[in-house]
C-alpha cells in the first residue's frame, strides 16, 4: 500500500475559467510519461464552469450536491451524485452547480502533446444558465 500526503493547496477557480465562486483539489497530476489529471472541484451554489473543450474529452463524476451540465447545442441537464458524464474531445461544454445547491465532481482528462487538457471560451451568460430545468 502507498499512501501519498496531500502537499497541494486547494485552488480558488481563476475568473477567468468560472463564474461564482470554485475551489480545485488535485487528485492526480501528470508524471512520467502518462498524460491523465484528475481534480475534485468543488462549486458553490449558481457557480459554474466557462464554455470549453478537451482534446481528449472529459469525464465528470458527480460525488456531491446536484448540478448541470450542457453540451453546445443541446439542453441543460441536471446531474446528482453517481451521475459520470463524458463529454467528447472537442466537444464544447460547460458544467456546475445548480442556482441552489453545492456540487462537488472529480473532472477527468488528458493533456495533449503540448500539456494541455483545456482551451476556454466565453463565460456562460446568465440566460444560458437560466434554461436550466427548475427540478434540480
Amino acid at each position: 500500500m502507498q499512501i501519498t500526503r496531500s502537499s497541494i493547496d486547494t485552488m480558488k477557480g481563476p475568473a477567468d475559467w468560472f463564474t461564482g465562486d470554485v475551489y480545485v483539489d488535485a487528485v492526480a497530476t501528470p508524471s512520467g510519461t502518462s498524460t491523465f489529471a484528475a481534480a475534485a472541484v468543488h462549486f458553490t451554489p449558481g457557480a459554474r464552469t466557462a464554455w470549453h473543450t478537451h482534446p481528449h474529452g472529459q469525464t465528470i463524476f458527480v460525488t456531491e450536491g446536484v448540478g448541470l451540465c450542457q453540451r453546445e447545442g443541446g439542453p441543460v441537464e441536471v446531474i446528482r451524485p453517481g451521475d459520470r458524464v463524458f463529454f467528447e474531445p472537442g466537444e464544447n461544454h460547460w458544467h456546475g452547480a445548480a442556482p441552489n445547491r453545492f456540487m462537488v465532481h472529480i473532472a477527468m482528462q488528458q493533456n495533449d502533446d503540448s500539456g494541455s487538457p483545456v482551451t476556454w471560451g466565453e463565460h456562460v451568460t446568465d440566460q444560458q444558465y437560466d434554461a436550466a430545468p427548475t427540478d434540480t
